[in-house]
């Protein structure tokens, strides 16, 4: 049998190692003997690595962005260029850790994600895999080497389009998604992604000292904590991982733990699909409320405002409803373009010149140290002299900034009576505000105060026996 009838007949194991793992001598080569490990054992490994180290490292991702803004404060560099230089990061450490690879004795070769067959559409900077042809990918492993690929990066592949060709980068957490979806091109056996803990832990172990690494997992579960801000897997891996049926595993670089393991719903004893899983938390956000009497022109008002903040690309999230308020929160970053737009918003509603009044105009009120917002002062005199003709009612608003969101993750809460209540009674106990509560198939969230959330995370997570003390992997 010739070696290419070999390898092709070994199965392929796709292993992705993070900016920690790669960031020191010591620690590559704690992953490349994952990697040769792998190898011996009857398999071809195909490596994804992230860029060296973390933000503040010469050549991590959030450092080169930084250089590059850096040539000239005032002029923002075009996307095209931040794609080039951001992708240089996962080519040195290719080429670094493929060199590694060969001084223990590996043949291995550096492939950038062009060259591996990431095809990707024209958005710089938060591009989608639209396809993988790994054809160089599957002549490296035929020819005895092991390919290590540059994650996080693609071409633009769009005939006839500018961008054609072009260098693209995936936005935060690509390299997963190029293990992932690399993975899911080659066949392979089974993904592997690695990071500096053991797996999918019960909470932030940053947080929670004692969180328990999960030893099942399911593709739902995984998506659902990711999504809620646990960064063990990228989301848009992790669905990867879930639609094409992947085998999927999160280990450590720097132990022997077995990892979680992630496995299908349906695959899942109906206990661990009822169970609590963990707690998560989120961002940083701010949460506002607006004060509307007239029920009847509330959803004029609601529309206008929900029109103009999807024209200015903030997106909005937790909304509530009741007859006479609407509230909704924004990520800390859009909140500035948020107020700039509500800030002695005018909104007219009805027009009808037979009656008096003719129309009612709505304009937004803030306060700022007890006293309306300076949009307010200067636009409401404005509307003094049409005063005769119409209506004018101020929309009061309430602002609670430096907020965030703490979610309890609990597959088929729903058949779970007492979830909610004993959430609300934990923090209620221990005087945390709850500005707003969200619930999906997967989760309940709650918007509370960020200073709190430290203390949230650890109360709910004992709450709930989630700690090393709880029998594994079973529902509380």
């Amino acid at each position: 049998m010739s070696s290419k009838e070999t390898a092709q007949r070994r199965p392929i194991i796709v292993q992705k190692f993070g900016g920690t793992s790669v960031d020191t001598h010591e620690h590559r080569r704690a992953a490349a003997l994952k990697v040769i490990a792998a190898r011996d054992s009857g398999n071809e490994p195909v490596v994804v690595v992230s860029a060296i180290g973390r933000s503040g490292a010469p050549y991590a991702t959030d450092t080169l962005r930084d250089q590059l803004r850096s040539v000239d404060p005032s002029t923002s560099p075009h996307a095209r260029e931040m794609d080039a230089m951001m992708a240089c990061g996962e080519m040195i450490s290719a080429a670094v850790m493929a060199v590694t690879l060969q001084s223990m004795g590996y043949p291995a070769i550096a492939m950038s994600g062009p060259q591996a067959g990431i095809q990707t559409d024209g958005e710089f900077g938060n591009a989608r895999i639209r396809s993988v042809e790994p054809t160089a990918v599957r002549e490296a492993i035929a020819r005895g080497e092991i390919p290590v690929v540059c994650g996080f990066q693609g071409i633009a592949w769009e005939p006839g389009s500018p961008t054609h060709g072009l260098t693209t980068t995936l936005g935060r957490g690509g390299s997963d998604t190029t293990a992932t979806a690399l993975g899911a091109a080659l066949g392979a056996a089974a993904v592997e992604i690695y990071t500096d803990v053991d797996g999918v832990k019960t909470a932030d172990p940053d947080m929670v000292p004692d969180a328990r690494t999960l030893e099942l997992c399911t593709y739902p579960e995984l998506a659902e904590i990711t999504h809620l801000g646990a960064q063990v897997v990228h989301p848009r891996a992790a669905e990867i991982a879930m639609d094409y049926g992947i085998e999927l595993w999160v280990k450590s670089t720097f132990s022997d733990a077995p990892g979680t393991r992630i496995i299908r719903a349906e695959d899942a004893p109906p206990d661990l699909r009822r169970r609590v899983t963990g707690v998560a938390h989120s961002g940083r956000g701010v949460f506002i409320r607006l004060e509307i009497k007239n029920e009847a022109h509330k959803p004029v008002i609601e529309q206008e405002v929900y029109r103009l903040m999807a024209e200015a690309g903030v997106n909005i999230f937790l909304t509530s409803f009741s007859p006479t308020t609407m509230a909704f929160a924004v990520t800390r970053d859009r909140y500035a373009t948020a107020r700039d737009l509500l800030d002695g918003m005018v909104v007219p509603v009805g027009a009808n010149p037979n009656a008096q009044p003719a129309s009612t105009f709505y304009i937004f009120r803030f306060e700022e140290d007890g006293h309306p917002d300076l949009a307010y002062r200067a636009q409401r005199p404005l509307l003094r002299s049409i005063e005769q003709f119409i209506d004018v009612v101020d929309v009061p608003g309430s602002v609670f900034e430096n907020v965030t969101m703490v979610s309890l993750v609990a597959g088929e809460h729903r058949h779970v009576p007492g979830v909610l209540a004993a959430i609300v009674e934990t923090l209620n106990d221990a005087g945390i505000p709850i500005h707003q509560v969200a619930d999906s198939t997967m989760s309940i969230s709650c918007l509370i105060p960020e200073t709190d959330v430290n203390r949230a995370v650890l109360i709910l997570h004992e709450r709930f026996g989630l700690g090393n003390g709880a029998e594994s992997d079973t529902p509380s």
